[in-house]
Order: C-alpha cells, then structure tokens, then sequence
C-alpha cells in the first residue's frame, strides 16, 4: 500500500482491480451490444432508450461506489496514537509497527501496512482494507454490482435465446431475422454469440460470488460487528460462559440505529473512527479489555517448538511429503520460514502444519531498538520440521520421578 500523491495509481496497478473493472466493463459492453440487437433505442419507443440508459447508469453508479470505496479508503489509525487519558493506555493493545497504540476496533493490516479504523477485512478487489470510511461505498457497489449484471445476464441470455433457439434450431422462423436486421446500429454475428456466452458467464459469476459478500456485509451491518469482531465475540461469550457469566458486545444498539451508523446522507459514516457508540453498562474499552483477557489466555496456550529442518516459506514444498504438499491451510495467512534452531511459539495445530512466532533473538541488549521495529515474523510452517520441547521436558520429568520412585522401592526391600 502506497500513501501520498501516488496511491491511486499504485491502488490500480494491482490485479483485484483489473479484474474487478475489466468485467463491469465487459459486461456492460455486451449487454449494450445486446440490447442494440433485440431492442434497439427508437425515438418512437421511450422504453428502448430508458432501457439502454439505465444498462449505461449501471455501469456509472457501479464504479462510483467502487473507486469512492477505492480511493477515500478505510480510515487509518494516525501513527504514534494514544489516547487522551494515560492511564487508558493499558487498556490498549500496542502495535509495534504503526509504534503506537490500536485505537478501539482497530487491526493492523499486513497488506496496507497499518492500523485500519473498525477493520473487516482487506479486500483485494479494491486493493485495500473495508473499515469504518468505505463501509457504506463498499457495500453500495456490492449491491448495484449484483443488479447490473443480473440485468446485463438477463439481457444477453434473451438475445441467445433470440438468436439461437429462435433462429438458428428452427430455420421456419426466419422472418424473426428479416425482423433483427432491421436494426438501425448492427447486426448480431458469431464473434458477437461468443462473447455473449463468456458475459452471461462472467455476469452470473458476479451476481453469485458478489451477492453472497454482500450478505454479509449486510449482517455485519445490521449487527454493527466486523467479521473480526464477530471471531472475537465468539470466543468472549465461550470465555464468560466457563466463568457462569455473560458478556455484553458494547455496539449492538439495535439495527436501525446500526443501519444509521453507516449509511448517511453525506455516504460517509458516523463518528471519527475512534469514539463509538456504545450501549448502557459499557465503555470505550469493553471489547479492548476482552481482546487482551483472550490473548492472556492465549499465551498460556502457547507451546514451544524447536525447528529441526528448514523451510523456505513456500507453499509448494515438496520436500517435505505429498500429504503436507497437499493439506496446505486454506487461507490468506502467511507461510514463513524457518531455519535449524528456531524457537517457534505454536498456537494453532492442523495434522500437517503448524501456526505460530518465531522468537527474535534477544541476547544481544544492543538489538533492542531494531527488534521493536523489526517485523514479527509469524505464519504456517510444516509440522514435521519441528518437535515439541515440552514434550521432551515432560519425559525427563517422568523420567526422574520413576527412578526416584524405584530407588524408594529398593530401599524398602534392602
């Protein structure tokens, strides 16, 4: 992520919006193609030329909402932030990267390289994160995606079924071409039937893939949760239930004053990114106090591994066996690697892979600064590159109590 005079243009040159602007422009284009066949705007028909428009008014609203969402951008933490009040420091997690404190509802994002107001995820297809700024553009320009191309898909498949089954599978109905080729734009040819084919596919892609995003973008709205916060929440109420308590999400105020959190007259949303609003019984730092109870409690969880063979950190790796190669972890996280020695603290398990940190070298005092600014390394490294430490002190413990256990027994028999 670039910031300065050249972040849009660094925004675009990456291959989410390409994609992204390649097919809303291939889409329209066939549509339009296709309406200038079976419907043609006519002077003596106001319906052809609203209906063309509104194909072209599509494509407008569409990239509207996609470069607004694009260029105004999430909302980042100011490097360096604290909060007002000292002693609310500790409430707070501290990131090393941004070298200044996550404000309430913040995550730091490897991908933009820093700390992004009420983070829900980094969306490559407009090469930056959803937050708290983009939100309402971002889902706007899901919604309006899905209906643009679910009438651009309607359009092209009525112009095959036109000229495919009407024409071309029942040749007694030539009169339906004498019809068409009165057209006063073009005339409906075989390079335009394949590229209909790729539209209709490409349109349904995007109303299915596109509409299944924005219903959930809709349920995170309406419950005023991220798809983090949601995680968080999840193991909060596990958490208190253990305890025999409950836990209270402090930003559920109901979900219209939700809707309204987000979508405004004006397109951007309520407050600074850094004071929310909160329910009775609940402050700025409820769900920060939460964030740091859980990573407490993760800490303890944590396991010790030694590397015991290297690893490059890519993801094809078959040196170490078909299954590893093949089981790889389904997701965006990062694989790191490893050397001989390394101390890796675990916290996540699967069958061939491990997940975890990488501890920094901390012997050398003189080091100090450039670890804190030195990135965290962590990520997915193959299991059976490692053994468990523990696991070993765990052996030599049983190891001592048996013979200490032994010597008891023969010194009753002697």
């Amino acid at each position: 992520m670039c910031f300065g005079p050249l972040r849009p243009l660094r925004q675009l040159c990456h291959w989410g919006p390409f994609i992204a602007i390649f097919l809303m422009l291939y889409i329209t284009t066939n549509a339009v193609i296709c309406a200038l066949v079976v419907w043609p705007p006519l002077k003596e028909d106001p319906l052809s030329v609203a209906h063309c428009a509104l194909l072209v008014i599509w494509c407008f609203i569409i990239f509207y909402h996609y470069f607004y969402a694009m260029f105004l951008g999430p909302g980042f933490v100011p490097k360096g932030w604290k909060p007002e009040k000292q002693e609310n420091e500790k409430y707070l997690q501290y990131c090393q990267f941004c070298e200044g404190y996550k404000a309430p509802r913040a995550h730091h994002c490897r991908y933009c390289k820093r700390c992004v107001m009420k983070m829900d995820h980094h969306c490559p297809w407009i090469n930056t994160c959803c937050g708290h700024f983009n939100h309402a553009h971002f889902t706007s320009f899901l919604i309006f995606a899905v209906l643009g191309c679910g009438h651009g898909a309607i359009v092209c498949m009525y112009t095959l079924y036109i000229q495919v089954f009407q024409i071309v599978l029942y040749p007694r109905r030539r009169y339906m071409m004498e019809s068409l080729q009165n057209s006063p734009y073009l005339t409906f040819g075989f390079g335009h039937l394949i590229c209909a084919i790729l539209a209709v596919g490409f349109a349904l892609g995007v109303c299915v893939a596109v509409g299944v995003l924005f219903v959930i973008q809709m349920r995170s709205i309406l419950k005023n949760e991220t798809g983090i916060e949601s995680w968080i929440k999840t193991k909060a109420n596990a958490r208190h239930k253990r305890s025999g308590g409950t836990f209270r999400y402090p930003y559920l105020l109901g979900w219209k004053k939700n809707l309204r959190e987000v979508f405004t007259m004006s397109g951007i949303p309520k407050g600074d990114g850094i004071t929310w609003s909160i329910i009775d019984g609940c402050d700025q730092y409820t769900l920060t106090k939460e964030q740091l109870a859980q990573k407490a409690e993760k800490k303890h969880r944590l396991v010790e591994y030694e590397i015991t063979d290297d690893y490059s950190g890519y993801i094809c790796t078959f040196s170490h066996g078909l299954c590893t190669l093949i089981r790889v972890p389904l997701s965006d996280e990062p694989r790191i690697p490893v050397e001989y020695g390394d101390i890796v603290m675990v916290s996540r398990w699967k069958k061939y892979w491990l997940y975890g940190d990488v501890v920094l070298d901390s012997d050398d005092e003189a080091d100090e600064d450039t670890k804190k600014s030195k990135k965290r390394v962590r990520g997915w490294f193959p299991a059976n590159c490692a053994k468990e430490l523990k696991f070993e002190e765990e052996e030599e413990e049983d190891g001592r109590s048996n013979s200490h256990a032994n010597n008891k027994v023969k010194s009753k028999d002697d």
